[in-house]
């Protein structure tokens, strides 16, 4: 099931959703359910049903929902028996909690509902820290409570060990019904009455990775309930908690963030104050005046930063002013449009169903400058089932013949005959029973299941405009800006009054179905519709309550998990689909290939042919020179370091051997002296933009200056003239090497700290031995997109991650971004969004005299800074990463920092800089907190996303290029830290269909799989992991086995190769874990290699690359520095030394599609001198290995 959907409920009670890319309502056809009001989010959904009782129906995923049991065996020794479960009077219990005050034996446990059932039998933990403890999982301490060690020592007097068993959630994809036993402790009373409404929301207030969801709904009584406990491994809640009110409400609204606005009985609007992280059902209410003083609301909607009210006269109404400090807002502005109801989804986006032809309609333009967006527009989606074409909305109600409104529509004469009017195939001329009509018409009344009906008995009759005579057809124009009060239109076809010209009857509180079986007895079957104005009711049919080209009557809408924003592509507005589109839909991706295979070789071998004649002629055209210029600023490479003005140019001609050739030229003036520097073009190694808080400057890398560290910057006036700039010259890079289309499938990928996406083409030379090609020669050119990690294999199969833990998938194509025309592909070219948070840090320091103030001693930190607190960095001077993010929200408290905080979010520690923790002590003299914004990034790139599971970490089968599988082997761990597997991953389908979870006692956080598909992970807590018996037959394989960590180390990622293992701790020392055979695959023991790495990546061939922190360059320490290891061979799998290429700045690189082989080469005899290898670049004499001993990948 697609993760952003729109919900909808007609008023049969069926459910509808809709997805934004889709053209087609699906039916719900899992509910077995008449439906009253639905509301929904990213992972689930709730609903009210016909007997007003609360149901939840939780999205199936290939994740399943897990919670984990744990409970605790005490022991203490004693000199007859040992360890026994004989304690002392002051002791805990023998069975216990962690903290030893609840008494939790292994048969007190029980599943919370029907809808859990456990996944196995009370096991014992033998993980304790990240390392094995013995078999039967024991630790031991001197005594309770402290602290407790994996070794028996001679004063060990007590002991425990852990037990765990699992539950799992097994009602996905059905209506679950939540149970109302439950009432809180905190305030005992009676269970809720029968639930009126209900509204979901509040995953925003927190960045608890729990995913907690506040649940208020109201009952028929008027009250409001608030459902406790709410998260990802809860979906159902605890317990209820009455939240007292100051009248009788009708309707809530719920936001995604702190906002909570709820309507009364008598039409006035209460506002929830006080709602947080530590009170998420809020402190008090606000009261807010209806919008109109003639009539009262009867409907609000909230989202994060928006307010929408619809009153009883059918008025849409925009609440401005509204944000985090000011909930209740500052006034009212009147909006186009009479709508039933109203909904706003999680980028504020609304939704409506107007009041004239019960459509959803779509709100468009809004934006987070533009709130309350400019116009209304039909969705004309079909229904699931639809046999043809939509029509408009007038002629869709005339059919059905019922009109669910304010009033209830009289039939005509000639509108279709009813189910009851028309008899059945087969029927007899005699007259039917009585009591046969009678049931039979009972069963075809629709039950009124919308409680936007139940607005009419609190709206003011005698109010209600008098509908005018004639049918109005009029669109909905755009709204002006900045107006208090807009001109009232008609959102879609008003209905006429019927032709007997009566006035039509008002709705009154009757029993349909007892009403209309007194009518199906007492009126005959041929009286017409005008003789009785409940007769169009009894002309639905359960069954297929609408005709083939009508459209639903909805009753109520929702866009809680319907993610959209104004740069979405919305299908909504398509009703159909083009014969054109129909007939591309019968050709398969395969025949579209192989048509243009075909075309371009009989293309080729045409032009082949007609150019044969014409070789002998010589060239009739001179070489041609094209000459670029520019005026930019270029940073001095001497002392005193500035800005200066400079003359920029690119010439470009043709060689004689016809490729592209190109020379770069800055010319400056130093002591009244003109001077220039240039660069061919074909020493360019990459053109990276730089970070700069004030200009926008861009770098060009040769391979000399990669080895100082030190590139040539410039600095250009805009943004797009450095994006011109930088398409150009990448352009003239790729032509002078030949690099034309989509990086090949052996491809080497890496990602700068910004996001920006790298890719070079390796060549034999590369990782030939032992002279290969110095990797700061190696070429990196752009691709479009934006990522945090990425990894592939020599099959193609590329995958990446973004910084919002979003996964994608590469299509294929090229350029993107700010890549265009030639640059870039045409096709597999798609919108991506990234979403980073950005964080600063408040520091306080103690004196007796005040407490923690922002007053700090001379030698301390910056009172607001970055992490380091090297570094000042407020609120107001904080800026964005780059031009191309846009925040999306305000400055929030982190309370999801490592070592915890308390209720204020505040660290302790000692003094600066030192460990931090949650609680306050004695000694603690400085805290801080942490401070989060949220940005966003919107560019295009040749990646498509995989939804709906957010990832952390992905790895990918390394094999040759000429390897032939069925699937590629994928594992992945998603943000919660489960381990996943993907199947049906292809070569021509590299997105795979679904995910396969494999069980895990704990969340884990680096995963890899190697080339004879041996797959280690690593946990949380640092413990190390191998999978075993995983094959293509089993490719979740049998069981986990615990590998010993390095001693007194915690790894934190680990990359296998075909023969090779290696690790990174979290201290930055590499490790080799050794002692790998095929028969004992987990190894022996770890030995260290390396410091200051961050990330590593072994390929294939067993090649090792690292991207290494520290490193010497000509003038400072370069972080972040793309670094190969020298001298593998099968003999010597640990290599040698350090080969330093392009850097810093690096985030991640990865290997494992390189499976390019250099040729075999003779070693040099002992007499002659070296050869050099047959496979390195012309004119590049052999590259002797630096001397750098083993274990340093820095230069000190």
């Amino acid at each position: 099931m697609p993760s952003s959907l729109l919900w909808a409920v007609d008023v049969f009670g069926r459910v509808y959703s809709l997805s934004p890319t889709s053209q087609q309502w699906d039916l719900c056809k899992e509910a077995q359910l008449e439906i009253k009001r639905i509301t929904a989010t990213q992972q689930c959904c709730w609903a009210i049903a016909c007997d007003h009782q609360i149901y939840l129906n939780v999205y199936a995923s290939d994740v399943p929902i897990r919670y984990q049991e744990e409970t605790y065996e005490n022991q203490r020794w004693n000199p007859m028996d040992g360890f026994s479960d004989r304690l002392l009077p002051s002791d805990r219990w023998q069975w216990s909690d962690v903290t030893g005050l609840k008494h939790q034996p292994l048969d007190s446990f029980r599943l919370p509902s029907d809808n859990w059932e456990w996944e196995a039998d009370w096991y014992v933990d033998e993980n304790f820290g990240g390392e094995a403890t013995e078999k039967a999982g024991w630790t031991y301490a001197i005594d309770f409570p402290a602290s407790y060690t994996k070794d028996k020592k001679w004063n060990s007097c007590v002991r425990r060990r852990r037990w765990i068993r699992f539950r799992r959630y097994k009602a996905r994809d059905t209506w679950a019904k939540v149970r109302p036993r439950e009432v809180s402790s905190e305030l005992p009373g009676s269970l809720p009455d029968p639930f009126s409404d209900i509204s979901c929301g509040g995953w925003e207030i927190t960045e608890e990775p729990m995913g907690l969801i506040s649940l208020w709904a109201v009952t028929l009584q008027g009250k409001v309930w608030f459902r406790e406990d709410i998260h990802h491994q809860n979906p159902e809640g605890s317990a209820w908690v009455e939240v007292q009110c100051p009248g009788e409400v009708v309707q809530i609204s719920c936001g995604p963030g702190d906002l909570v606005w709820a309507v009364m009985w008598e039409g006035h609007l209460l506002v929830r104050e006080g709602i947080g992280r530590d009170c998420p059902k809020g402190t008090s209410w606000a009261e807010v005046q209806s919008p109109s003083p003639e009539f009262g609301a009867i409907h609000v909607a909230v989202g994060v930063s928006v307010v929408w009210a619809v009153t009883k006269d059918r008025k849409v109404w925009f609440r401005r002013g509204i944000n985090s400090h000011n909930p209740c807002g500052s006034g009212w502005i009147s909006m186009v449009g009479e709508m039933v109801m109203i909904d706003v989804g999680v980028n504020d986006q609304v939704w409506g169903i107007s009041s004239e032809d019960r459509a959803v309609y779509f709100r468009q333009g809004v934006t987070s400058s533009e709130l309350s967006g400019k116009a209304w527009r039909a969705l004309t989606s079909l229904r699931d089932g639809d046999r043809s074409s939509s029509r408009s909305s007038a002629g869709s109600l005339a059919s059905a013949g019922c009109f669910f409104s304010n009033e209830v529509t009289v039939q005509s004469q000639g509108s279709v005959p009813g189910d009851m009017d028309m008899e059945p195939e087969g029927a007899s001329g005699g007259n039917p029973d009585p009591q046969e009509q009678a049931d039979a018409s009972k069963r075809r009344i629709p039950k009124v299941t919308s409680d936007s009906f139940i607005s009419e008995l609190v709206s003011d009759r005698e109010g209600q405009p008098e509908k005018h005579e004639g049918t109005v057809v009029a669109p909905i124009p755009e709204e002006e800006a900045e107006t208090e009060q807009e001109v009232k239109v008609a959102p879609a076809v008003v209905l006429s009054r019927s032709p007997s010209g009566r006035p039509d009857h008002a709705w009154s509180n009757v029993d349909l179905e007892e009403a209309q079986g007194r009518l199906a007895v007492g009126c005959p079957a041929s009286d017409t519709g005008d003789s009785c104005s409940l007769s169009s009711v009894a002309t639905y049919n359960l069954d297929e309550p609408y005709g083939a080209d009508d459209h639903p009557i909805w009753a109520w809408v929702n866009g809680g998990s319907c993610v959209v924003d104004s740069h979405s592509q919305l299908n909504w507005f398509n009703s159909g689909v083009s014969s054109a589109q129909s007939m591309s839909l019968s050709v398969s991706p395969a025949q579209t290939a192989a048509w243009r295979k075909q075309i371009f070789e009989q293309l080729s071998e045409r032009s082949k042919r007609e150019m044969e004649n014409f070789r002998h002629y010589e060239q009739a055209v001179e070489q041609a020179v094209w000459v670029k210029k520019g005026t930019m600023q270029w940073w001095r490479d001497w002392k005193p370091y500035k800005w200066v003005d400079v003359h920029f140019a690119l010439e470009q001609f043709c060689g004689t051997d016809g490729n592209k050739e190109g020379i770069i030229f800055i010319y400056y003036t130093f002591n009244d002296e003109k001077k220039y520097l240039h660069t061919f073009i074909n020493e360019v190694t990459i053109l990276v933009p730089v970070l700069s808080d004030s200009k926008h400057t861009f770098a060009i890398y040769t391979p000399e200056r990669t080895k100082q560290r030190w590139p040539i910057r410039l600095a250009v006036a805009t943004e797009q003239e450095m994006h011109d700039w930088l398409a150009l010259l990448s352009v003239s890079c790729c032509d002078s090497r030949g690099i034309q289309g989509p990086p090949c499938k052996q491809a080497i990928w890496s990602v700068t700290c910004k996001g920006d996406i790298f890719v070079s083409e390796p060549t034999p030379s590369l990782e030939a031995s032992p002279y290969p090609m110095p990797c700061d020669q190696m070429y990196w050119h752009q691709i479009g997109g934006h990522l945090r990690v990425i990894e592939c294999n020599s099959l193609g199969v590329v995958w990446g991650i973004g910084y919002d833990h979003t996964a994608w998938v590469y299509t294929g194509g090229y350029g993107g971004g700010f890549f265009q025309g030639l640059a870039s592909s045409t096709d597999n070219i798609y919108t991506q969004t990234d979403t980073k948070s950005v964080y600063i840090y408040e520091n306080q320091r103690w004196n007796p005299v005040t407490g923690y103030t922002n007053r700090g001693l001379p030698t301390d930190r910056y009172m607001w800074s970055d992490a380091s607190g090297l570094q000042e960095c407020t609120k107001e001077n904080t800026k964005l990463p780059s031009p191309q993010w846009a925040w999306v929200n305000d400055w929030t408290v982190d309370y999801n920092v490592s070592g915890g905080t308390d209720k204020e979010g505040w660290q302790y520690a000692a003094d600066f800089p030192t460990s931090f923790h949650g609680s306050k002590t004695l000694k603690d003299f400085v805290r801080r907190r942490r401070w989060a914004r949220k940005c966003k990034l919107t560019t295009t790139g040749p990646w498509k996303e995989v939804p709906p599971i957010p990832l952390s970490e992905i790895t990918t089968l390394p094999c040759m290029a000429a390897s032939r599988m069925e699937h590629v082997p994928l594992w992945a761990i998603s943000s919660k830290g489960d381990v996943l597997c993907r199947l049906d991953v292809t070569v021509q389908a590299p997105a795979g269909t679904s995910w396969l979870h494999v069980g895990t006692d704990q969340p884990f956080k680096s995963i890899c799989i190697g080339s004879a598909h041996q797959v280690w992970a690593i946990a949380r807590d640092g413990s190390v992991f191998y999978r075993g018996s995983v094959s293509p037959q089993n490719p979740a394989g049998d069981c986990w086995y615990h590998i010993p960590s390095p001693p007194r180390q915690k790894l934190k990622q680990v990359s296998v190769g075909r023969t090779s293992v290696y690790a990174v701790d979290e201290n930055g020392n590499l490790w080799f874990r050794q002692g790998l055979t095929p028969s004992y695959p987990q190894g022996s023991s770890w030995e260290h290699i390396s410091t200051n790495v961050r990330k590593v990546s072994v390929g294939p061939l067993d090649q090792v690359w690292i991207i290494a922190d520290k490193v010497q360059g000509s003038h400072s320490l370069s972080c972040g520095t793309v670094c190969r290891r020298l001298g593998v061979l099968p003999m010597e799998p640990k290599g040698l030394s350090w080969d330093y290429g392009i850097g810093g700045g690096w985030e991640h690189i990865t290997v494992r599609g390189n499976s390019t082989e250099a040729p075999r080469i003779s070693m040099p005899s002992m007499v002659g001198g070296p050869t050099p290898a047959s496979g390195a670049p012309r004119g590049t004499p052999p590259v002797s290995i630096p001397d750098v001993m083993n274990g340093n990948a820095v230069r000190s």
